[in-house]
């Protein structure tokens, strides 16, 4: 078994305040209980609407992933997620690499919340455009960071209990108006989809769908801030990503079966993506759900945002306290234990970025599809470090420490072999950038010899 080093203790620790609930708050608040909502669109154009089949692929690859993170999360309890795991598993650079294309992740994922912000409360009132609410949440989130974790996970569990009331009245509602006879496709479509059940685009679309199941792996990154045993992390994010498949295959199930654009239709008219679930729910159920919806959606979306902004700065800090990134970027406030400038970094890229996608037509569409391949390159680095940290290790379970493992990485790899263009170009140039940062270093280091 591979061993770890201890955070060096040259700035103030993280504070221990977390437990089991706010593990699982703020992990349900990062995926969003309604995340299927905002990515409806994109998914149920590349799906060719199916994306009830896609949800059920994307737990079980999903579920993989959870249980190796669970188990890496006990042996090396740090706030380095995918990082410090696969350091510990498998070596520096490699570490480094993963930790690197995580931070993909963290980057996009959070421009995407805050998109998802604007767009829901400009389908509610037309006349404001999407960046301008983009914009707010962004502020509103980044203060809430500054404060401590503590009042961040406290906010996590009202957001996350006011998105599951307004998406049970919206998936009754809907319910009902299928009770009613009132379906434009068939009963079956989720599943099979329009026009004939497509394999290799249900896989493909596990990429775009994967965006809405990331938050389960941010509860890793508060590991140093957990007031309990190192087993509550792997816990919360079982937890998590169970209620997160049920909850995604509902909600996508009720709005396809009532959605009157065509799959094809919607794969013509990027623009119209976004919105597709309040439209649908606006025009089949009733106005005022549609609005309810949209202004749960973009609190809960602020709060996703600003959970990833957290594990972001997280990521970055362990990489900056262990020489992989500038050490100013670790350095931890004394008051509210919070590390300011690696947040304060990752909230101006994020910043940029959903600007940017609020203003673009097809920003949604672009993001949505990249935001997930670095997360699971990531991941899929994640499942190598499990076999290699416990390889040769006395309790070694040939179940959770290879079986899963090896699954993981196969299922992983055939999803990236599948997913967008667009973001297998963007994931290999992030790439190509982190292993050149890793040669000037090993350059470096030996000019220093």
């Amino acid at each position: 078994m591979s061993a770890t080093a201890a955070p060096v203790a040259t700035d103030p620790p993280l504070h221990r305040v977390m437990r089991l609930r706010h593990l699982i708050g703020n992990g349900l608040v990062f995926i969003g209980p309604a995340a299927a909502v905002g990515i409806l669109g994109p998914l149920d154009a590349r799906s060719h609407g199916a994306a009830a089949a896609v949800y059920i692929v994307s737990t079980v690859v999903m579920g993989l992933t959870a249980v190796s993170y669970s188990q890496m999360s006990r042996a090396v309890p740090r706030a380095g997620s995918v990082y410090s795991y696969a350091t510990a598993g498998i070596g520096p650079r490699t570490g480094f690499i993963a930790g690197w294309m995580v931070l993909l992740d963290y980057f996009l994922i959070p421009s995407v919340a805050f998109l998802f912000t604007g767009l829901a409360l400009h389908s509610a009132m037309p006349s404001i455009p999407a960046w301008a609410f983009t914009t707010v949440g962004l502020v509103v989130a980044t203060v809430l960071n500054l404060v401590g974790v503590g009042a961040l996970a406290r906010a996590a569990l009202a957001v996350v209990a006011l998105e599951l009331l307004a998406l049970a009245v919206t998936v009754v509602g809907a319910l009902v108006e299928i009770g009613r006879g009132h379906a434009t496709r068939g009963l079956l479509t989720p599943f099979t989809g329009v026009g004939g059940f497509a394999p290799t685009a249900i896989i493909g679309a596990v990429s775009v769908a994967a965006l809405a199941y990331l938050g389960f792996d941010a509860i890793a990154t508060f590991a140093e801030e957990t007031a309990g045993g190192s087993r509550l992390v792997g816990r919360a994010m079982v937890a998590c990503l169970a209620l997160a498949g049920v909850l995604f295959l509902l909600q996508s199930y009720v709005a396809e079966v009532l959605a009157v654009p065509t799959p094809t239709h919607l794969a013509a008219h990027a623009s119209e993506q976004g919105t597709l679930y309040y439209d649908t729910v606006r025009a089949q159920v009733t106005p005022w759900t549609a609005t309810a919806l949209s202004y749960a959606k973009a609190v809960g979306a602020t709060f996703s945002g600003m959970v990833g902004l957290a594990a972001g700065g997280r990521v970055t800090m362990a990489m900056a306290r262990d020489g992989r990134m500038p050490h100013v970027l670790s350095r931890v406030h004394p008051r509210s234990g919070v590390p300011v400038v690696a947040l304060v970094g990752v909230t101006a890229v994020t910043a940029v970025l959903a600007v940017w996608a609020a203003h673009a037509d097809n920003g949604l569409d672009v993001l949505s599809s990249t935001v997930s391949v670095g997360a699971l390159s990531a991941f899929l680095l994640l499942h190598v470090s499990v076999l290699g940290y416990f390889r040769g290790d006395d309790e070694r379970r040939w179940l959770v420490h290879i079986a899963v493992p090896a699954a993981g990485i196969a299922c992983l790899a055939a999803v990236l072999w599948y997913a967008d263009h667009t973001a297998q170009t963007v994931g290999i140039v992030w790439l190509v950038v982190g292993l050149a940062i890793v040669a000037v270093r090993e350059v470096g280091a030996r000019r220093r010899r």
